[in-house]
């Protein structure tokens, strides 16, 4: 048995496992070995397991039971997050390391945070951007940005992700795609919340770091932009904020984050997420004059892993698991009151569109 490396054990062995957390191990070997994969499927677990050597399993218990795992990643669909943190933190793991979001709800997160401090397991979410060498080297150079910033834009263009799962690996299984209707209200507000909990909840917490006052939050307008996807005009605070994020089924892909201020200017621009392509570049303008870092070789997800191997082994820092809820709360207002607002436009023009026209009512006259 491998001892001189961490195991690994994976719950849920979907396409982000297979096309974004395997390849980034393969590349960090020194600190990690992948010990054991669980998935519900035995097929898949057993297929994903065999590519790097690990054990399988379909049982969460017997993952936790296992002495050769200790650090858990948990991949599972958002509903499992809460009960699999609070299991592994319970099964004595020396970390924990939880996609995003790693809570439904506030209770949720603070039973988290509770049983974390208990138990003294540390927890990180899978927030790749915060660890991303240009997201760190621009926070090294910002100055008051974060005090002076008026404007926030945050924007992902994105095609398809199996377009970029594929570049990664052979994924295995993936749910099929379907086209819905973003005229239903239901179904609007239903996209909106799935996407930013799935999509923009990357980036919200860099946006929380330009909104001391996050809590004081007022959705301006939301739409649905054609095919999928969400526009977002937000007030917090004193700040005015977009968060954009369209799939389409163009290939020129965009991630992009940028906080104005009346001096300064900061563009960050990142890597598509299963793009193992190094880090974001980040570009600061004062005075008509721009600084410009990275990219750097390493990416996010080598950060946040070696970040995860530097707790396990007691040289790193915890991260505040207050600010962890924070993120989280946000989050989730943000979903909250913007997928309100998108279900009450679609109403309000679904009952507009019902009205009769002024010819037609002279007709039924």
């Amino acid at each position: 048995m491998r001892t001189s490396t961490l195991g690994v054990g994976i719950l849920g062995a979907g396409p982000v496992t297979q096309a974004i957390h395997l390849p980034t191990l393969a590349r960090i070997r020194d600190a990690f070995h992948v010990a054991k994969i669980m998935d519900v499927d035995p097929d898949i677990a057993r297929s994903v397991a065999g590519r790097v050597g690990a054990a399988w399993t379909t049982s969460m218990d017997d993952l936790l039971a296992d002495e050769a795992v200790q650090v858990v990643v948990i991949c599972s669909p958002h509903q499992f997050h809460a009960e699999q943190v609070i299991a592994a933190c319970r099964a004595g793991k020396r970390a924990v390391l939880c996609e995003k979001p790693f809570a439904m709800s506030q209770a949720e997160a603070e039973e988290i945070a509770a049983v974390s401090q208990e138990t003294g397991v540390p927890i990180i979410v899978g927030a790749m951007h915060t660890f991303d060498p240009g997201w760190l080297a621009a926070k090294e150079h910002w100055g008051d940005l974060p005090r002076t910033a008026h404007t926030i834009r945050y924007s992902i263009v994105l095609p398809p992700n199996p377009r970029f799962e594929d570049f990664a690996t052979e994924v295995i299984t993936r749910p099929a795609r379907t086209r819905q209707d973003r005229h239903d209200p239901e179904v609007a507000a239903a996209m909106v919340r799935g996407g930013i909990m799935g999509l923009a909840i990357h980036d919200l917490p860099l946006v929380r770091a330009f909104c001391p006052d996050f809590t004081d939050l007022e959705v301006l307008t939301c739409h649905v932009p054609d095919p999928s996807g969400y526009l977002v005009n937000l007030r917090i605070g004193d700040r005015n904020v977009q968060v954009f994020g369209i799939s389409t089924d163009s290939w020129q892909p965009e991630w992009t984050f940028e906080a104005i201020s009346d001096t300064t200017l900061l563009r960050i621009d990142f890597t598509p997420s299963y793009v193992q392509a190094g880090s974001a570049t980040a570009t600061i303008t004062r005075g008509g004059e721009s600084a410009v870092y990275g990219p750097y070789s390493a990416n996010g997800y080598e950060g946040e892993w070696r970040y995860l191997a530097d707790l396990a082994d007691g040289k790193a820092a915890r991260l505040d698991v207050t600010e962890l809820i924070h993120d989280l709360t946000f989050a989730l207002d943000v979903a909250d009151k913007a997928s309100a607002a998108v279900r009450a436009t679609a109403e309000s023009q679904a009952t507009a569109e019902s009205q009769p026209t002024a010819p037609q009512k002279e007709a039924i006259s």
